[in-house]
């Protein structure tokens, strides 16, 4: 089916005009030949990419279709924190740093991208995993697009993780991030009259940086520096919990309207420590719903797993 996009509103489409039989809804027509699609949602810092490549690893026909705004885009790796080649185990990520850094990538945009991934992976007969905390992206895709909604039934995993432990661990993400070169890569993008709302440097790491950067541009004593990069830090820290914030509200809202599909994964005991917890309270239960939900529609090919192996110690449960 030919699908025409209106540049005006993320996510319209003109569809063909098709005459219904009375009290027929056209979702009706679809529903036998509706394909399974996995979406995996959260607040930032939560382990949705962890979860999301331990269950490509488990199903081992699947592939992940990133929805984080920030990480669509070329470069700034540390800054939003991508998922490293290493970390992600050879399983195929789409949508993974490969929009220009310097436009503007729309909600219209992802559904129209995403959608033709997904399509690809499903023709393969392989399992396509959404993954990512741009809920924006998530409920223009599934609530808004009319071709998605017909042609696929998902199944929404939510990890979440007790606010006031989380905005612990995202504060010490924060120096992870410094420590392993941020403010490096985000010197290589400054520019004194840069545009923080276009593109990748609308991400959190950028703009607070920027008169800490302008300061050294300008040769400030270290004094200055100081002072300015721990005022940077310290907005880093609080942009960060108000995001994880605004975030779980938002999936609040969406919890409302998909509720019959969702599952709430509770991962607070990993932030606090428990070894076992990441197994028996997050993957144990992801496995029971997935296998659930793909047996429902008799996919073998789908279901065929294998042992997960022990992660590094490098792939934190924060992506």
């Amino acid at each position: 089916m030919k699908i025409s996009i209106s540049a005006s509103c993320a996510c319209k489409q003109e569809l063909p005009i098709v005459s219904l039989q009375k009290g027929l809804r056209m979702e009706t027509l679809f529903q036998q030949r509706k394909e399974k699609v996995v979406v995996i949602m959260g607040a930032t810092g939560t382990g949705k990419t962890k979860l999301a490549i331990d269950v490509a690893k488990h199903f081992q026909a699947a592939e992940i279709v990133n929805s984080d705004k920030m990480q669509v885009y070329k470069g700034l790796d540390i800054t939003t924190n991508k998922v490293t080649e290493e970390e992600s185990f050879g399983v195929p990520h789409h949508l993974l740093g490969t929009v220009d850094p310097n436009i503007n990538f729309t909600a219209s945009d992802f559904c129209r991208h995403a959608t033709l991934a997904i399509d690809n992976i499903v023709e393969r007969e392989r399992l396509p995993i959404i993954a990512g905390g741009s809920n924006s992206y998530l409920d223009a895709l599934v609530n808004h697009h009319t071709e998605f909604r017909l042609r696929y039934e998902c199944c929404f995993l939510w990890v979440d993780v007790a606010l006031p432990v989380l905005h612990s661990s995202l504060q010490a993400r924060v120096h992870r991030m410094i420590d392993a070169g941020q403010i490096a890569e985000v010197r290589d993008f400054f520019h004194p009259r840069a545009d923080y709302t276009r593109g990748i440097r609308r991400a959190i790491g950028v703009p607070e940086f920027h008169h800490f950067l302008a300061a050294e541009a300008h040769g400030a004593d270290r004094t200055t520096l100081r002072r300015l990069l721990r005022a940077a830090i310290a907005a880093l820290k609080i942009n960060n919990c108000t995001l994880a914030t605004r975030q779980l509200h938002k999936i609040h809202r969406l919890h409302s309207l998909w509720k019959r599909s969702m599952h709430r994964l509770d991962a607070t005991e990993v932030f606090l420590g428990s070894r076992d917890a990441w197994h028996d309270h997050v993957l144990s239960n992801t496995f029971l719903v997935l296998h659930k939900f793909l047996s429902a529609d008799h996919k073998p090919h789908l279901l065929s797993t294998r042992k997960l192996s022990p992660p590094p110690v490098a792939m934190a449960v924060t992506h």
